[in-house]
């Protein structure tokens, strides 16, 4: 570490150390971890290998790599993460906005191109909203949309209020405590959210950098996984608009499960999607008709 006094050499650095450490992806890692300290680019690596770094940025740069391989997160030890083409601010109550949730926007906006357009006033309810990713990023494709980001933690609601107002939706976006529907009113014509969803016996075998740096609440839904669809199956209907859609993440086997579950409340299948691992991540669900139901 003593001679790494110029960027190139701390990426090396930094990149030999994570490997070393059996860190899946470390170059990667040690590029977001460089760029971040030394607030340079990933260009200015391949122009200006010879840039000089201070002795702060490697004492910096030591901490981070430390904590990486301690098991934290990368995006946890920046503080954000990108999340369809928007930075996103995390905390210690939020989850990180992952790319397989991506799927989830892309089917939403599908359906209101397919339905209306996006030029529309759509009315969005998120719930369990966390850094506001979801509601955000719908946000940022339909103009007149209005969103209300709903969770139970007031600590990750003043981070999704602050990305909101990061990226100019604040006048847009309301942040509102509730746990499910319990402090909601009115109706939506999209109802979407990222549930938690993994089996209680489960937790203990996930990854340490889930384990140790994600809120258990946001990622566990009882003995079978499926407490939080339960209720949004159960109390969905009377909060959504005629024609409005419920649009849910959901683990890569419960498909089925929660397919099942919509239906036994007069939910209708519309669209699915899967994630970039071709499982089955995300659907989208209509109320049937009076026609449809007899």
């Amino acid at each position: 570490m003593a001679d790494a006094e110029t960027l190139g050499a701390l990426l090396s650095w930094a990149r030999s150390k994570l490997a070393n450490a059996g860190i899946p992806e470390a170059a990667l890692d040690a590029r977001l971890l460089v760029e971040h300290v030394t607030q340079t680019t990933r260009l200015d690596a391949i122009s200006r290998p010879e840039r000089p770094v201070g002795a702060e940025e490697r004492d910096l740069a030591q901490r981070f790599i430390d904590q990486r391989i301690a098991g934290k997160p990368v995006h946890r030890i920046l503080g954000f993460r990108e999340f369809y083409g928007l930075k996103f601010n995390l905390s210690d109550q939020t989850l990180e906005p992952r790319p397989d949730t991506e799927t989830l926007v892309q089917l939403v906006l599908d359906e209101v191109r397919r339905v209306g357009g996006e030029g529309r006033p759509w009315r969005i309810l998120d719930l369990g909203t966390g850094t506001g990713a979801i509601a955000l990023a719908l946000l940022s494709v339909l103009p007149e949309a209005r969103a209300i980001g709903a969770d139970i933690s007031a600590d990750a609601l003043a981070t999704a209020h602050a990305n909101a107002d990061m990226h100019g939706y604040g006048y847009r976006f309301e942040a509102r405590l509730s746990d499910w529907f319990g402090n909601i009113d009115g109706r939506y014509d999209i109802i979407v959210s990222n549930p938690p969803y993994i089996r209680e016996d489960d937790w203990r075998d996930l990854a340490i950098e889930v384990r140790e740096h994600d809120p258990r609440r946001a990622l566990v839904a009882g003995q079978d996984g499926l407490d939080a669809y339960r209720r949004l199956a159960a109390e969905s209907s009377p909060f959504l608009s005629p024609g409005g859609i419920v649009a849910v993440e959901i683990g890569y086997n419960q498909k089925e499960s929660v397919v099942g579950l919509f239906t036994e409340h007069g939910f209708r299948l519309k669209a699915h999607g899967q994630d970039l691992a071709g499982h089955d991540r995300v659907l989208v669900f209509a109320q049937e008709t009076p026609r449809e139901q007899g």
